[in-house]
């Protein structure tokens, strides 16, 4: 039921592709193509595969076709490539692809196909249209939750140009640094009442915001070492803030 209302309210706003029923079977060898080939439609065959943009559907026949790993989150997102991001705007986006991609508007359309043909002792999983919006679906999710926050934007911005922060590393942090961070640890494990952690996040908060609005404008001189230093502090930071909601629970 819920298959058939959520379809027709798709119909309705204009989200749902046309032409969506009558998919033939996916044979074991179109199943293999719809991951490595994307010059081609895996359902109809035509060339070209989706159109770019929210292309996430042929153009010919509308069947949902496998996710382009070669795109970036930015490009998904539909946002510039920059550390600065208008949130909202992402906000907006998210939710407009999971209104198209979303694994529950495709829950109807699981195929069966099998090769040789009538050989049901043979049967072969396939990746179907379900199987391709379950992964267009998680793909977004982590496009959405990478951009939104600072700092996973900044690392991801960095991961782009080729520049990584292992997880443990004090990428040579100065003594004064870890020290003020040792100290805050040190309180954070001391502090036994509400008002005495709310001062310590009240601190952290001040010091992401300087760090975020310092690192900004290190990606907008392109100077990618000083952005690495920097978010390697705000990753300090961040294991404080998590320490602090992990206190909050109650034991």
């Amino acid at each position: 039921m819920w298959g058939g209302r959520a379809g027709a309210l798709l119909r309705v706003w204009g989200l749902w592709p046309a032409g969506v029923l009558g998919r033939r079977p996916l044979s074991c060898n179109a199943a293999s193509l719809a991951g490595s080939n994307p010059s081609g439609c895996w359902n109809c065959g035509s060339p070209g595969g989706p159109v770019r943009g929210d292309g996430f559907f042929c153009p010919q026949c509308r069947a949902l076709q496998p996710p382009d790993l070669t795109r970036d989150y930015f490009s998904l997102m539909d946002c510039n490539r920059s550390f600065r991001v208008d949130t909202a705007k992402l906000q907006q986006r998210y939710q407009q692809l999971q209104r198209l991609v979303h694994p529950d508007f495709f829950s109807q359309r699981s195929q069966v196909a099998y090769w040789p043909p009538l050989r049901r002792s043979n049967t072969c999983a396939h990746r179907t249209e379900k199987d391709f919006s379950e992964k267009h679906s998680t793909l977004v999710n982590d496009a959405y939750k990478t951009l939104l926050a600072p700092l996973s934007r900044g690392l991801y911005l960095l991961k782009l140009r080729g520049v990584e922060i292992p997880e443990g590393t004090d990428y040579e942090m100065d003594r004064q640094f870890l020290m003020e961070i040792m100290e805050m640890n040190e309180k954070l494990a001391e502090a036994q009442s509400e008002a005495a952690m709310k001062e310590i996040e009240s601190v952290v908060r001040v010091k992401q915001k300087e760090l975020t609005d310092n690192v900004s404008r290190a990606f907008e001189r392109d100077d990618f070492e000083k952005a690495k230093e920097i978010l390697t502090k705000m990753r300090y930071f961040s294991n404080v803030e998590e320490k602090i909601k992990l206190k909050k629970i109650p034991v």
